[in-house]
């Protein structure tokens, strides 16, 4: 797909989503700090289905407004679950020092439809191909088959630590944000680092994540979450991509620097993978009461849930 037609498809995309915000001091500062990059360029450039696309902001103020807005939309509108005297429930954005995360008490993770309804923000479906003049109006319609219409566009359906998801096929990632170079730099793989900016709308074609997708394939470039990492590598293999020992090796390398058997981190960790099956594994633990993992009582449940 050519740079120009991604770029109508992203500038289209966000011009609708900021008009979606209805604070207007919120659309300003999120209309001039923001960065789309990951999947969406990536699926785009292959001419395969867009699954969603994942906005970043440019620094600390935007991006706490931003998870502020959106976590008090939820809250204003919960899932039963979640929904306590006088109609709010416990979520609320923490921020201390340069982390902004989403804390839900005693679950980790919201969701409109419950964990069933969440799906991870790359985990596309098996790539298909289209012709270049439907390709415009099939990147915008992405997901539109489980949207309701009678609900609002781009109101927050799922929330994690790291991430809000939207509907209309718009992921706010929370975890990280700064410059391009300050967020790639906790990036996986190589071919996802491509990226638009809002304050000049340009696009970005990184030589580097050009020759990998032309390869297809995984070259690992380091990651905060290397745990994740390691388990995406099964979507990508499912779809034809080749990844060599040597990218295993350095996922395993920074695997080794943590420790999982703490549950905080092995939450952590879990988290930004795929909900639907780890916050049962996550909550079993929290049962027991302890901040350390017992290896045998995770395998067991492991061995119970997959």
């Amino acid at each position: 797909m050519k740079a120009k037609t991604i770029k109508a498809v992203l500038a289209r995309k966000f011009v609708e989503f900021v008009a979606s915000i209805e604070d207007e001091s919120l659309q300003k500062m999120v209309a001039k700090n923001t960065i789309i990059t990951g999947g969406a360029i990536a699926s785009m450039l292959l001419r395969e289905k867009v699954n969603d696309f994942d906005l970043y902001f440019r620094n600390r103020q935007t991006c706490l407004a931003v998870a502020e807005y959106f976590v008090e939309k939820f809250k204003a509108n919960p899932p039963p679950r979640f929904a306590e005297g006088g109609g709010t429930c416990e979520i609320r954005v923490a921020s201390t020092g340069d982390r902004i995360k989403v804390v839900v008490k005693s679950a980790g993770v919201a969701s409109e439809n419950g964990e069933e309804g969440y799906r991870y923000f790359e985990q596309a479906p098996d790539p298909g191909s289209t012709d270049a003049a439907d390709y415009v109006e099939q990147a915008m319609e992405v997901l539109k088959d489980s949207e309701d219409a009678t609900k609002p566009k781009y109101r927050p359906v799922f929330l994690s630590t790291n991430a809000i998801t939207l509907s209309d096929s718009v992921q706010l990632v929370i975890r990280f944000y700064g410059e391009p170079d300050e967020i790639h730099a906790n990036y996986d793989f190589a071919h996802c680092t491509n990226y638009w900016t809002s304050w000049d709308g340009k696009l970005i074609l990184r030589p580097d994540a050009l020759e990998s997708l032309l390869a297809r394939e995984l070259r690992y470039v380091g990651s905060k979450y290397p745990l994740c990492s390691f388990i995406r590598t099964r979507k990508f293999i499912a779809r034809n991509w080749t990844i060599n020992a040597g990218q295993y090796l350095k996922m395993a390398m920074q695997l080794n620097e943590l420790d999982l058997k703490d549950l905080a981190v092995l939450e952590d960790q879990l988290i930004g993978v795929d909900a639907a099956y780890f916050a049962e594994i996550i909550q079993k633990l929290r049962e027991k009461n302890v901040d350390r993992v017992d290896t045998a009582y995770l395998v067991e449940i492991i061995d119970r849930i997959f």
